[in-house]
């Protein structure tokens, strides 16, 4: 686990290392114009959403550990050509091998985790995961700012050098470790078929979490650079200054309260502390639309638009050690893999449909654009409470199982409520 846990940092660390300046070297360093950097900014997406359906599959047929490998060393590939590349053909081709090795690493190492954990450990591990890939970003876009200098394209050959590096690196790492088949819980029958993506969409639940899970990236992270920055500048006249301090604010949010939120959702019901997130989420967005009103000083509307980054990061707390947890329990034995994947694909297509809706309408609309998110808040709320219902009693409330959890393949106590 100590080594899954070195690869979420590394990985999380190479990203933050290098994204937030492709823009600028494809564009101004390169010389290959907006549209080219536009374009490769797509492709980092478009080639996650077209590996993630594959990816799954071949997690559940050959291990986390394979899959992971094979990822990171596409990525390393995909970052030293990027380093390297020249022209608007080797940019893009090496963007497409980045991005597809980067999606694919997260649904692999938390299969790993998984695998490495029982449910008494899950929600622990997979909030160590969350904090060390905030903390990795934003290590790695740190020193990435001090190492690049626009005027010289050797310093970017050398900041995607390094990146290529780290992965494989971590590469090394990761080839010691010996996923154990670890005991998890089993609280319902298994179903017949072997079928990945038939036997997914006929789990009631799973398909209620990937809706949620679609309203909650697409509400608060495809905002987060995208509408709420617009909405910031045009509305509430934040200065580019303040919003790097209401990322900072999320960041040290997240980092601060983790373990302390931790300890308070480990005994709630899981439905429940995402119902709450939803209203967290809500208060969020009226603490945005007091900042875009104008009738109180500069100073308050500043406050104001922090506060709303620092509240999401207090429900992103709240939800990394209850949602990938939840996506492992729903998992028949053996498929983790597949739910995995299938999770990762939602929140992708989230994260590309967030900013396109959200920029424009932060910018050009900043009433309705609060008032939508706030409503898409409440709604994460009440998706929660309906998903809930189709949870079984130890798929909510985990610690009931605590005396059930057996070795995989095994029997499983069957629960007092329905199957989900």
């Amino acid at each position: 686990m100590r080594r899954i846990h070195v690869g979420n940092a590394l990985s999380a660390f190479g990203l933050g290392f290098t994204v937030p300046y492709l823009y600028v070297y494809v564009a101004q360093v390169r010389g290959l114009g907006a549209m080219t950097a536009g374009l490769v900014l797509t492709v980092f997406a478009v080639a996650a959403l077209i590996v993630l359906p594959f990816a799954g599959r071949a997690i559940v047929r050959r291990g986390p550990l394979p899959v992971l490998l094979a990822a990171l060393v596409t990525a390393a590939l995909g970052a030293l050509s990027l380093g390297l590349a020249g022209s608007a053909t080797a940019v893009l081709l090496s963007a497409a091998a980045l991005g597809a090795g980067q999606a694919v690493m997260q649904p692999a190492l938390a299969t790993m985790i998984v695998d490495c954990s029982t449910t008494d450990t899950r929600s622990r591990a997979f909030a160590m995961q969350f904090f060390l890939q905030n903390l990795g970003l934003g290590v790695g876009g740190l020193i990435g700012g001090h190492l690049v200098d626009s005027t010289r394209v050797d310093s970017f050959t050398l900041l995607f050098s390094i990146e290529a590096a780290v992965f494989l690196a971590l590469v090394a790492v990761m080839a010691t470790v010996r996923v154990p088949r670890a005991p998890r819980m089993e609280d319902a029958p298994a179903r017949s078929g072997k079928g990945g993506w038939k036997q997914l969409l006929g789990n009631r639940a799973m398909v209620q979490l990937s809706v949620l899970g679609f309203v909650l990236f697409f509400a608060c992270y495809g905002q987060f650079e995208s509408g709420l920055s617009a909405y910031g500048v045009e509305a509430a006249g934040i200065s580019t200054s303040a919003l790097g301090s209401a990322l900072a604010a999320n960041t040290l949010m997240i980092v601060v309260a983790q373990f302390a939120v931790l300890r308070f959702v480990e005994r709630r019901r899981r439905s429940r502390v995402i119902a709450a997130v939803g209203l967290i989420w809500a208060v969020a967005w009226l603490a945005a639309a007091y900042a875009g009103l104008g009738h109180g000083s500069q100073e308050m509307a500043t406050a104001a638009f922090v506060s709303t980054y620092a509240l999401f990061g207090l429900g992103e707390a709240m939800l990394s050690p209850t949602v990938a947890p939840l996506v492992a329990d729903l998992a028949p034995s053996g498929m983790a893999g597949q739910y995995n994947s299938a999770f990762a694909l939602v929140k992708q297509l989230a994260l590309a449909v967030g900013p396109a809706v959200g920029g424009p309408l932060g910018a050009s609309l900043p009433m309705p654009y609060v008032v939508t998110f706030l409503l898409f808040s409440l709604g994460i709320t009440f998706l929660a409470l309906r998903l809930g219902r189709q949870l079984t009693a130890v798929q909510d409330r985990p610690w009931l199982g605590r005396s059930r959890v057996v070795a995989r393949g095994g029997a499983a106590a069957k629960p007092a409520v329905a199957e989900a």
